[in-house]
């Protein structure tokens, strides 16, 4: 029986721990509240994984160690350096294989559809926090020192998904509720159900074929984000929804007020042109294809229980608030 160590106890990390589980194989999940899934195989630590030997000690003897941590939204300068160094460290200490859970930030503004080849040449300071931990990561690989592999999502979707989106859109439109985002409302846009996410790292974990290398996570829409929204207003049975435009000035705005929104500004380019991609490597390799869009949704909609909802004020138009755990806490 093999046995995994998965960082982060959110949507992405849970969906792997479980999938593994119902393999047949052990999982030890870590996460700073030792929170997750009921399963005779899955094991839940509370730990700090900051700390490379504690982390190394929890991780001996596993064959994968699977990076699905995210800290919060507005400290990934401060926060994701310590604790990818400390997933490095303990991979390579161990001699678990290294799966990193990744996004397309590092690969700055790109005209056209995005391939997991492109060189890291990110504009913003996340952007650049996902190349460096990468490209270390990469260079540890080429040197021997460890096997690696990063899955790149993009927009989530599913039960307790974390995207702008999910977070500021999608609550107020299945309570019938006008809602704002910003960025081309008619741009196409690859959106990522969770589900998909950890299907595909764990067949990268299983193929000689992943290591050393980046694969993009097969999208379950390329809808634009009014399309998409009209398509969640129907399933979740709700009326026509309204989705008004935030312009840059109001997403500015409501970062002076919102320390999560702050980190949105130096994003915008995500928003405002078509972000598409490219995962035909990942079907063609793995055998994995996208969940269908309106099973996503279906799952979107079932999780979002009273307490989850996130209502940022009356239509969101310069008045956002986020929830504590607002686009972090895996």
């Amino acid at each position: 029986m093999r046995f995994h160590v998965v960082v982060g106890a959110g949507p992405t990390g849970t969906s792997t721990a479980l999938l593994l589980a119902e393999s047949g194989d052990r999982v030890r999940l870590v996460s700073r509240r030792g929170g997750g899934p009921a399963h005779p195989l899955i094991k839940l630590v509370a730990a700090d994984a900051t700390d490379a030997a504690r982390l190394t000690e929890l991780t001996e003897g596993a064959t994968t160690l699977f990076n699905c941590a995210m800290p919060a939204y507005d400290r990934w300068p401060t926060d994701w350096p310590p604790l990818a160094g400390a997933l490095l460290t303990a991979a390579e200490r161990t001699g678990a294989g290294y799966v990193m859970l990744g996004n397309v930030y590092g690969y700055g503004p790109i005209a056209g559809s995005m391939t997991p080849d492109l060189p890291m040449a990110p504009t913003t300071r996340k952007g650049r926090v996902r190349a460096t931990m990468w490209l270390d990561a990469l260079a540890a690989h080429d040197a021997g020192r460890v096997r690696v592999t990063e899955v790149r999502a993009s927009d989530y979707l599913g039960a307790g998904s974390a995207s702008l989106y999910s977070l500021a859109v999608a609550p107020r439109v299945v309570a019938g509720e006008a809602a704002a985002y910003p960025g081309d409302h008619d741009a196409p846009t690859s959106w990522t159900y969770t589900g998909d996410v950890a299907r595909v790292l764990v067949a990268a974990s299983r193929d000689e074929r992943a290591w050393g290398r980046a694969w993009h996570v097969p999208s379950t829409s390329e809808a634009s984000a009014r399309e998409l929204t009209v398509r969640l207003a129907d399933v979740a049975g709700a009326p026509a929804p309204q989705l008004a435009r935030m312009s840059a000035e109001e997403v500015a705005a409501a970062g002076r007020a919102n320390s999560i929104m702050a980190e949105i500004s130096e994003m915008l380019y995500l928003f405002e042109q078509p972000l598409i991609l490219d995962a035909s490597l990942t079907e063609q390799t793995f055998g994995i294809g996208p969940t269908p869009l309106d099973d996503a949704l279906i799952e979107t909609v079932k999780g979002m229980s009273p307490s989850a909802q996130w209502r940022p004020g009356p239509p969101a138009r310069g008045d956002i608030r986020s929830r504590p755990d607002a686009l972090a806490a895996e």
